[in-house]
């Protein structure tokens, strides 16, 4: 196919424009601004209601290193933290001198594993934050994390990044933690090309939050500071193209749904399996996933590199963080004699599950798949 068939991709409706068009006309094009005041408030009520506290940053990490600062992190301080997920969820633990302790996943969301948090919590008692990351739009086990949590004292912080839109037992990811967060890069489920949001629905705590993002001003006539603040703000332009693409939000998580059930059946006398989730939640589908059979000598890496060949994007499941060099001497707890997250990420893949791809384009890719298990 003479096409490139990528992994995810932006996809814009025409009503970002109409917002960014206000924008250039009333000369509001620095940060903050009546776009930004309005994409928080259209998210906080697609989410809850209105009942969250919104905060408009300039990326999903600045969101999570906010939402550690409202913790109470401080130097040494263990932060009990989802193990394979993008580095993202991690950096800004180390960012307040926070100690990332990596939690392994469960089969069944591969998401934190509550039996290794449980396992955690006894081995560092004292530990006050757990950071949980949604892999892939899919909601974990939250109930049994949020139990443990409380047991323990413990403050949740929800990356959310990934889960717009997605639910658990019928209520919106990101609005579990105390503090939340979600991101709205451009390969997201809806896009401001960059940027991200804070979510709590402690008032004082969002606008302390802002006041961090906006270097920390004091009051005064004068440029007065007397912390250490922050450039974390998102521009009013951004914040229109995120007011457009909220509009769509649920178009978007459908058409990612209508890709992995296509995946789902058209792979599905082959032996792999999809990406995992509970019968009680609804995932965004943002990336649709394949784990091959445990014995089947098919190896991922070689499907990706075919795939390429064919001028599909593919990509490899998160490296989970305890693998990375950069976090080669932090603890990781795991329930199992062998690491759940070392196996999904050694027989994984993350498939192109852009909105945008036609059942035609999609077949071609299934087509190819299917051909590098033929020669098993």
């Amino acid at each position: 196919m003479n096409k490139r068939i990528p992994l995810a991709t932006p996809t814009v409706h025409g009503e970002e424009m109409e917002y960014i068009k206000e924008a250039f006309e009333r000369n509001w094009i620095a940060p903050l601004g009546f776009n930004c005041d309005g994409f928080e408030i259209e998210m906080a009520q697609y989410l809850d209601g209105g009942k969250t506290q919104a905060l408009a940053l300039a990326s999903g990490t600045a969101a999570l290193h906010l939402a550690l600062k409202l913790a109470g992190v401080q130097p040494g301080d263990k932060v009990f933290c989802t193990d394979m997920t993008f580095v993202a969820t991690v950096n800004p633990i180390v960012y307040e001198g926070g100690v990332p302790v990596f939690i392994d996943s469960e089969r069944e969301t591969w998401n934190m594993d509550p039996i290794a948090l449980e396992k955690a919590f006894e081995k560092y008692p004292g530990t006050k934050v757990v950071m949980l990351a949604e892999l892939y739009g899919t909601p974990a086990k939250t109930d049994e994390i949020l139990a443990l949590c409380e047991k323990h004292g413990a403050i949740l912080i929800e990356d959310a990044a990934e889960a717009l839109a997605a639910s658990y037992k019928g209520r919106k990811c990101g609005t579990f933690g105390k503090y939340n967060a979600i991101s709205f890069n451009g390969n997201k489920l809806i896009t401001t090309s960059g940027g991200g949001m804070l979510l709590t629905e402690d008032k004082a705590a969002r606008d302390k939050a802002l006041f961090w993002a906006t270097q920390a001003r004091e009051p005064a006539p004068w440029y007065q500071h007397e912390e250490i603040g922050y450039n974390y703000r998102m521009s009013n332009v951004v914040a229109g193209i995120g007011r457009g693409q909220l509009k769509h939000v649920d178009e978007h998580k459908n058409l990612k749904e209508a890709v992995y059930r296509r995946y789902e059946e058209g792979l599905k006398d082959l032996p792999l399996s999809m990406n995992p989730y509970l019968e009680d939640t609804d995932p965004n589908f943002w990336l649709s996933c394949m784990l091959i059979d445990e014995g089947c000598a098919v190896d991922p890496m070689e499907v990706m590199k075919v795939l390429n060949e064919h001028n599909i994007e593919a990509r490899p499941i998160w490296k989970p963080m305890h693998m990375q060099p950069v976090f080669a001497q932090n603890d990781f707890i795991s329930a199992c004699e062998k690491p759940v997250d070392e196996d999904i990420f050694a027989r994984g893949l993350c498939l192109p599950s852009d909105i945008k791809m036609t059942a035609e384009e999609q077949d071609y890719v299934i087509d190819v798949i299917k051909k590098c298990f033929e020669q098993q």
